[in-house]
């Protein structure tokens, strides 16, 4: 039943062109678990323009992942406190550290199913918001970029 699902998506999203490769995209990049690497090949494979698909892509999971970190921007740190999950001192300790080196962490959001989790992570700790763009950025642009040369590769052979 799932995977009949899943096929009818894809198809959808196929047949929308460049806009369903954005919009499967932003999926796979939120918190819906989505494979954006089977539209691209798909939308490669179909003779589109391949930069103008890894364009697409990133910008949508991009904004799939800066969804989730929203999303963590909208808890509140003194719950944690107010709930006893935390001790105050221990969050003044912690929180400078993760201000100053918490938005590396986006760097590794590309990371299946762990990807999204860090996101909701990072904002609501509330690290800016630029440094967490800045290197979500970059490590989903590496990830498709890796992923796109392959396909690339691959489809050259046939």
């Amino acid at each position: 039943f799932c995977r009949t699902i899943f096929q009818h998506l894809m198809h959808f999203f196929i047949s929308l062109g460049y806009i369903g490769l954005l919009l499967g995209s932003f999926l796979a990049g939120s918190i819906v678990p989505f494979s954006s690497e089977i539209l691209l090949t798909a939308a490669i494979a179909s003779n589109a323009n391949p930069w103008i698909c890894l364009i697409i892509c990133c910008i949508g999971n991009i904004a799939g992942g800066m969804t989730c970190y929203w999303l963590g921007h909208l808890g509140r740190l003194d719950w944690l406190v107010k709930h006893k999950i935390i001790r105050e001192d221990q969050l003044t300790r912690f929180l400078p550290k993760i201000e100053r080196y918490g938005a590396l962490f986006a760097l590794l959001s590309w990371l299946p199913f762990a990807g999204e989790a860090i996101s909701v992570c990072l904002g609501f700790l509330r690290v800016k918001t630029v440094p967490v763009l800045l290197y979500m950025s970059i490590g989903k642009t590496l990830r498709y970029f890796v992923f796109f040369v392959s396909t690339l590769g691959i489809i050259s052979l046939f």
